[in-house]
This record gives structure tokens, C-alpha cells and sequence, in this order.
């Protein structure tokens, strides 16, 4: 019987990277719709980390299934390294990604192009019904672009500009962005203890 693997996540463009990611694996990879499973846990952790464990815990609990989740947040160094925990919440609550994106360019509209620097940083941790847990991080560093540009991701994508390809991570192509990205890191890392653990 194949194992499953639950990727705790109810973001669409975050559950199909992961399942490209984590593609030859040999688990059933699962996400909480498929298993009826509708939770809400309350992402008010301190830390990437808090978060990620208490998203883990919460689906592992419930569905009994080997459980992956993770954190992931952009810290703009101009902005102290907001909005940081707060990424998916930044300018308050119910904003689209393009809304969330034209407040932080606002945040930094004055901020020259050299002091734009930021890291995109992912906690990934797995979790399985025994309550043995499994942490893992990846990071990207790269500069807030000055306008939205790529059509490629979600979120921040089009205005992380990565510096080593010339162009926000928007415009890569998946198998470069996969490549580089700070989840694809995470979850490469990942990969391998799941493949130990299998």
C-alpha cells in the first residue's frame, strides 16, 4: 500500500508547487480537500517555526496521515525584515496578492534600488501520527523590484528580483524557480530525510 502524504495547505499555488517539488516520491501526495478535512489553525506563532509545527500537529492529529507544512515569509531589510511572519496578513486581512504587493512597493517607494535587499524564507516541517517532527529551512535572497513584472508564481514573485538571472522569479521558468527558490530548498531537504524515512 502507498503511503500518503498530506500537504497542509488550502493556498492552490502553494499545494501545486509542492506537488512539483516533491514529484518522485514514492508517496500518494494528498491535500486536506481530498481528505475532507476542513481546519483552520490560527497562524499567530512568533516564528516561522511556531507556525509550521502548529499547522503539522493540527493536520497530522486529524487526518492520522504523514503531514507536511510550512511557513514562509519575504523580509525586506529597509522594512527591519517586515513583513516577515505577517506575509500572508500584510496590509491587512482580505487583500489579493497584487494588493499586497502594491502596499509593500509603497512601503519602500522612496527606498533606493540598493537598499531594497530581502530574503524569502521557508520552514518546512514534517510531521507523522506517532509525533515525530522533522524541520527544514530554505532561503533566497534577492531585491524588491520597483514594479510587478512576470506573469510565472504567486504572491511576491513578481517583484523578488533575483539578481544571479536578471529578472523577478515571476518571469523564471518553474524548473529554474524550483531551482532557487527558498521552498524548493526546503522542500529538496525535505525530500531526502522523507525518502530515508520511506
Amino acid at each position: 500500500m502507498t503511503k500518503r502524504l498530506l500537504i497542509a495547505t488550502g493556498n492552490k499555488g502553494k499545494l501545486a508547487e509542492f506537488k512539483s517539488l516533491l514529484r518522485g516520491l514514492h508517496l500518494e501526495l494528498t491535500d486536506p480537500i481530498q481528505q475532507g478535512l476542513d481546519i483552520v489553525v490560527e497562524e499567530d506563532g512568533h516564528t516561522y517555526s511556531e507556525n509550521a509545527m502548529k499547522k503539522a500537529l493540527a493536520y497530522a492529529g486529524a487526518s492520522g496521515l504523514l503531514t507536511l507544512a510550512d511557513d514562509s515569509g519575504l523580509e525586506v531589510d529597509a522594512l527591519g525584515g517586515a513583513p516577515g511572519v505577517y506575509t500572508a496578513r500584510y496590509g491587512g486581512e482580505g487583500l489579493t496578492d497584487g494588493e499586497r504587493v502594491a502596499y509593500l512597493l509603497e512601503q519602500i517607494r522612496d527606498i533606493p534600488w540598493e537598499k531594497r535587499t530581502a530574503t524569502f524564507r521557508c520552514i518546512i516541517v514534517v510531521q507523522d501520527a506517532s509525533g515525530t517532527s522533522m524541520e527544514f529551512e530554505g532561503i533566497c535572497k534577492g531585491i524588491i523590484a520597483l514594479y510587478p513584472k512576470g506573469e510565472n508564481g504567486f504572491g511576491y514573485d513578481p517583484i523578488f528580483y533575483y539578481p544571479p538571472a536578471g529578472m523577478t522569479v515571476a518571469e523564471l521558468p518553474r524548473e529554474v524557480k524550483e531551482e532557487i527558490s527558498h521552498r524548493g530548498k526546503a522542500a529538496r531537504a525535505a525530500m531526502e530525510a522523507l525518502k530515508a524515512l520511506i
